[in-house]
């Protein structure tokens, strides 16, 4: 399998107070045409496989479930600080 073929990407949403939403999951070029859109707009990148997988079970348009909400506030808060958003 190549690389591309195992790219995945997940493009999340997030309007306090509610949890964040999937609105983008994707494969192979699909996946790769995801990140070359954030890429294009400055939207943060962060890789994280386990993640992922775990959100490319979520439905798009779903909020994420509760059991992920620790890991995506993490990557969330690592996005914002490189961003030069929080202190």
């Amino acid at each position: 399998m190549s690389d591309l073929a195992k790219t995945l990407a997940i493009a999340l949403h997030y309007d306090k107070p509610n949890a964040p939403i999937v609105v983008a999951k994707g494969r192979g070029a699909i996946g790769q045409t995801i990140i070359e859109a954030a890429r294009t707009h400055g939207v943060p990148l962060e890789e994280n496989a386990a993640l992922a997988e775990a959100l490319s079970q979520v439905e798009l348009g779903d909020e994420i479930p509760e059991a992920l909400y620790r890991a995506v506030a993490e990557v969330l808060t690592f996005i914002l600080r490189a961003a030069g958003k929080l202190g």
